[in-house]
């Protein structure tokens, strides 16, 4: 496991902030004299988006990122890295497990005070915190499954909240999506919101295409369940008949104002850049690529005899080719689980693409995953549309976000290549995730995880030191929760990890 530090912004337990003139990143913690009724939502917004960045960004995908074979440790100089996540040794002592666990609903309690406030007059602010709301809710129903939902987030009224079912969780997300939107079609009847929105300063549109992104990802998460069970059907059928097709086109980022100053900085890039003297992080010297991604990429043949011959220019956007050594000038990444007898002498980094700087944006939803959420659903009939082009357009918008160029002669040259290519590809639906799992490395490798774990794409080498046949369909519940709310979580075998799925894991 790898050790974790408290780095970038000072959070505030229940995501509380207080929008300072100066920046919006001046964030006050307080846990005494808390009192919704003292600070209005247009007072809380910018810290309670802010809130959950750091885990959410940085721990959970760079999770993902190992669990699908994107990233590995710099085994050259750091001894031990990564080493659970390797023998896919995933208990309830898990640190990254429980640290996202905790942050993120810890993050969540902005969202909740906003929601909470007495006032129509901040019905829009109100909306755009319960769009958040089930945005993380959704993550983390599908990383732990049954989870607390109704009775979470009740600012210490009930320490000790029952457990949800993950199925009756997504319903009322949908709700919850379906009331947010419909508050934020009336938005000139309340309060307009305005710098404190630090995504979309205040554009309503904005938020309607996140909540209508968000419903699609959520109902195509019940897809392959669809296909098996006459409830969960029916109920698709209905509400994509009913789902607007206002997504998002474009990406949607947060940016308070990330500044190269102290507890100001990008959380992706505190964690993998530099601090604001300009030296680099412990994280930008040990993250480097798998060999399984970097050969990818490269159109090679990787370690389970997978070739494309179609080399990928996003490559030299994600990772730093080496300068020094035999492979000079190239990409190199590490087989996981390899040692330093075996590794390459030199090793790539993170490269420009991902590290942009200490203004850089974060992202809350890619243009990228968008138009493969859709290419999916117009694939499985439930929208109207041309799969082929939005395929084609997700992999564009994932080369405008990496700094790639124009993406034209990638995608005629995949084209007719199994895995990556709609024409070659006799599986459309493992084209769409191998490209979504390109798309969103360093970005939200979570996600890819858990679409994994959905349908079976893509699959990538285990680690060869993995102690487990496959990767595990969940995150267990930290040691903490089961001793702080033992009434209540419920009971968890260590198996559970690679024995029990998900409600809408049928693969």
């Amino acid at each position: 496991m790898k050790k974790y530090f408290n780095k970038g912004f000072i959070l505030l337990a229940l995501g509380l902030s207080t929008l300072a003139c100066e920046s919006t990143l001046d964030i006050n913690e307080t846990e005494v004299g808390f009192t919704t009724e003292n600070v209005t939502p247009d007072l809380l917004l910018a810290g309670a988006i802010q809130a959950p960045r750091e885990r959410f960004e940085v721990t959970a995908s760079e999770t993902g990122s190992i669990l699908m074979n994107q990233w590995a440790g710099d085994i050259n100089n750091v001894t031990g890295g990564f080493q659970d996540e390797f023998r896919l040794n995933f208990t309830q002592n898990y640190g990254p497990g429980s640290v996202i666990w905790r942050d993120i609903y810890r993050g969540m309690g902005g969202y909740q005070a906003i929601i909470n406030y007495e006032g129509a007059e901040y019905e829009n602010h109100k909306a755009i915190a319960r769009i958040l709301k089930s945005y993380y809710f959704q993550f983390l129903t599908d990383v732990y499954g049954d989870i607390p939902y109704s009775e979470a987030l009740q600012f210490g009224e009930n320490f000790t909240p029952t457990y949800d079912n993950s199925k009756a969780i997504y319903r009322d997300l949908i709700v919850q999506l379906d009331a947010a939107i419909a508050t934020l079609n009336n938005y000139g009847a309340a309060l307009p919101v305005g710098v404190e929105d630090t995504v979309f300063a205040g554009d309503p549109n904005g938020w309607i295409q996140v909540a209508n992104t968000l419903k699609l990802r959520i109902l195509l998460r019940q897809s392959e369940l669809a296909t098996t069970d006459s409830e969960t059907a029916s109920y698709l059928a209905t509400q994509f008949g009913n789902l607007s097709t206002n997504f998002l086109t474009n990406n949607a980022t947060i940016n308070p104002g990330y500044t190269n100053a102290a507890g100001q900085l990008n959380p992706f890039w505190a964690n993998y850049g530099q601090d604001t003297a300009g030296n680099d992080t412990f994280d930008n010297d040990f993250i480097v690529p798998s060999d399984y991604q970097a050969e990818f990429l490269k159109g090679a043949t990787t370690e389970d005899g997978t070739a494309t011959n179609v080399p990928d220019p996003r490559l030299t956007r994600m990772y730093e080719p080496v300068t020094i050594g035999p492979d000079a000038g190239s990409v190199v990444g590490v087989i996981q689980g390899e040692t330093n007898v075996n590794a390459p002498q030199e090793l790539s980094e993170l490269g420009p693409g991902l590290l942009r700087g200490p203004n850089q944006d974060s992202f809350l939803f890619t243009a990228a995953e968008s138009f493969f959420l859709q290419a999916e659903a117009v694939h499985k009939g439930y929208i109207a549309g041309n799969a082929e082009q939005l395929f084609k357009d997700g992999i564009q918008a994932s080369f405008s976000t990496l700094g790639a160029g124009d993406a034209t002669t990638y995608i005629a040259q995949a084209s007719t290549v199994d895995r990556i290519g709609w024409t070659g590809s006799a599986n459309k639906l493992e084209a769409i995730m191998t490209q979504k799992w390109i798309a969103l490395t360093g970005i939200n490798a979570m996600e890819s995880f858990i679409d994994y774990n959905r349908t079976g794409f893509p699959a990538t080498p285990l680690p060869i030191i993995a102690e487990q046949s496959r990767l595990p369909y969940r995150l267990l519940y930290p040691a903490s929760e089961s001793s702080s709310n033992s009434a209540n979580v419920p009971n968890q075998p260590a198996s559970a990890a690679f024995n029990n799925r998900l409600f809408w894991d049928i693969n």
